[in-house]
């Protein structure tokens, strides 16, 4: 069963911290931690419990939202509420999931903590490949990438980093290929390299020690060739 999330809600207007906290409560996987007037009052409250998912404010008294992200190492998914688009930029600079404006609609709430469900469960390797959990976010550059896993072509590891080419593009993530191996792909993705995870229903031929995706070349190392037979040949070869 997929986990809840611990929020917190940060925001120094009453009327602003009852409205999220309303729309909060309407979402099943979402569990309120705690509502706070001030980044202080988070810190406090960071100490003392779990936090996952922090929706807050900008400007409030004392410490605004923007202080809180540049002082906090290794902060929560942060989803900000704000009346001002002009901290955007400088938010998504400091790795926020998520911009809600004020007034904020239902729809848009949803939407976002969705998107922090996603995150949250591709990190904690919950994802899976059911129909609730056709993708994932990846962090990239300064945004959050959907991949959809049927758009995925391959994927290259790179010491800490892994690239994903999907039918889109190409996206570069701080992420190992081990990571991807154990806690996002499932199902038809199998690892036929040491640097290599391929998704084998884009599979175009195979020739030799290489696997052909899109005019791509890919290596099969020995250790993996048998495992790559098995799994790709075996049930689909054409025999008379």
């Amino acid at each position: 069963m997929e986990s809840a999330m611990n929020c917190v809600i940060i925001d120094d207007e009453p009327l602003a911290r009852e409205g999220i906290n309303n729309y909060a409560r309407d979402v099943e996987f979402l569990r309120i931690a705690g509502t706070c007037e001030n980044a202080l009052e988070l810190i406090r409250l960071m100490d003392h419990q779990k936090i996952d998912l922090i929706f807050l404010d900008v400007q409030m008294p004392k410490m605004n939202g923007m202080d809180f992200l540049k002082i906090t190492r290794d902060p929560p998914i942060v989803i900000i509420t704000s009346a001002y688009p002009s901290f955007a930029l400088e938010s998504f600079e400091l790795n926020v999931l998520d911009y809600l404006l004020k007034p904020i609609t239902f729809d848009r709430f949803f939407q976002a903590a969705k998107k922090a469900r996603d995150y949250f469960l591709l990190r904690s390797g919950q994802v899976g490949n059911s129909d609730s959990n056709r993708y994932f976010f990846i962090k990239c550059e300064s945004k959050y990438e959907k991949i959809f896993f049927d758009d995925i072509l391959y994927i290259e590891g790179m010491q800490n980093y892994v690239r994903i080419y999907t039918e889109k593009g190409k996206y570069l993530t701080l992420l190992t290929l081990k990571d991807i191996e154990q806690n996002v792909v499932r199902g038809s993705f199998l690892r036929v390299h040491k640097s290599y995870i391929v998704n084998t229903s884009k599979i175009d031929s195979i020739e030799k020690h290489e696997i052909c995706i899109h005019s791509v070349r890919i290596p099969i190392s020995r250790n993996f060739r048998e495992q790559v037979i098995e799994k790709v040949l075996t049930d689909k070869l054409w025999k008379k």
